[in-house]
């Protein structure tokens, strides 16, 4: 009897063990198996982030690259950095815009590309980032027929000589791109206007201004229609109609720009190529768009001109907005915080 139980014993235990061994051999192979898939899933998700990462550091840097309009930055955080050492000019620059600091609130500054658009751009993307509607002229005639205005009702033949910036274009094609400027100007205009979340409007702003080839006909047209108010007013003091504002007396006792052809020549063409706008141009910019313009002019720091208001004389009803520059030659956008 007990060899009988013991032999049962030793063929169970071998039983046992056999299947053990097979279990063991399936069970390792399994946990093989599932620690070669954890690997390889996490050396796969590793790659995908990092990829994802790359992707999305590559388009924010494109972005960046291209938008025109930097997001806003500390305003003494980019005066430091800046006018850094002790020089009479780093000192002078940094005590000025502690001034915009403190006793104007203003808090931030929007960067905006340093070339010669650099005034324009600043202007038109304040207008188009705050809402603001068409001005009241603009709203009473078709902005899109004022080439085919002078050029045909007016016998200003000599438009054809208009030069689009730093495409230095000229010829019988003038007349057919600034109708298309005129058109990328009316048609952008009014759809951010009619957006009134601030947001998007933003957003829509950030896209549009990310776009050189869509921006530079929108400053081309803004060019042309200060040309067609310079030949207005020039008609009208030829004719002793009724008067014009003053800045006009400005333009015109120019030895350069004493008539619409030598302003265009000398002056509008130019812009946005070699030179940028001058402070009557800034004149003629806030008028015709019907803004009035305040200049912080930083190195005219502890003087009566280190606010400036283009134009000085303007009507209640006008918007406002603000521009910062350090030479009057490049432009950046302040943010107010109270």
């Amino acid at each position: 009897g007990r060899h009988e139980v013991w032999s049962w014993t030793t063929a169970t235990k071998e039983s046992l063990c056999l299947m053990w061994q097979k279990v063991k051999v399936q069970l390792m192979l399994s946990m093989s198996f599932l620690a070669a898939v954890f690997w390889y899933c996490r050396r796969l998700y590793s790659f995908l982030a990092q990829l994802l990462k790359w992707w999305s550091n590559y388009l924010q840097t494109k972005l960046i690259r291209n938008l025109s309009v930097l997001t806003e930055v500390d305003l003494l955080g980019y005066s430091a950095r800046e006018w850094k050492g002790e020089t009479k000019q780093a000192k002078h620059m940094r005590e000025a815009y502690e001034e915009l600091f403190w006793s104007c609130h203003i808090k931030y500054l929007r960067q905006v590309r340093r070339d010669n658009y650099s005034a324009i751009r600043a202007v038109l993307f304040q207008i188009f980032n705050q809402g603001i509607p068409f001005p009241s002229w603009m709203k009473e005639r078709d902005i899109l027929k004022l080439p085919e205005k002078l050029l045909y009702s007016q016998g200003c033949n000599w438009i054809q000589q208009y030069s689009f910036g730093p495409e230095r274009y000229t010829g019988p094609n003038a007349f057919g791109k600034l109708r298309k400027c005129m058109e990328a100007l009316k048609t952008n205009w009014a759809e951010i206007n009619a957006i009134k979340d601030h947001e998007e409007r933003g957003n829509m702003c950030n896209t549009l201004f990310s776009d050189e080839n869509k921006e530079h006909k929108l400053y081309e047209a803004i060019k042309f229609i200060m040309l067609y108010e310079v030949v207005e007013a020039y008609e009208q003091i030829k004719n002793r109609d009724e008067p014009v504002h003053n800045l006009f007396s400005l333009l015109f006792a120019r030895d350069t720009s004493s008539d619409p052809l030598s302003f265009m020549m000398n002056h509008l063409n130019s812009i946005g190529d070699s030179i940028c706008l001058d402070q009557v141009e800034l004149f003629l910019l806030g008028y015709v768009l019907q803004v009035k313009i305040r200049v912080y002019r930083l190195h005219k720091f502890n003087t009566e001109e280190f606010q400036v208001n283009y134009p000085d004389e303007y009507r209640r009803e006008w918007n406002e907005i603000s521009l910062l520059t350090e030479d009057d030659h490049y432009y950046h956008i302040p943010l107010f915080r109270t």
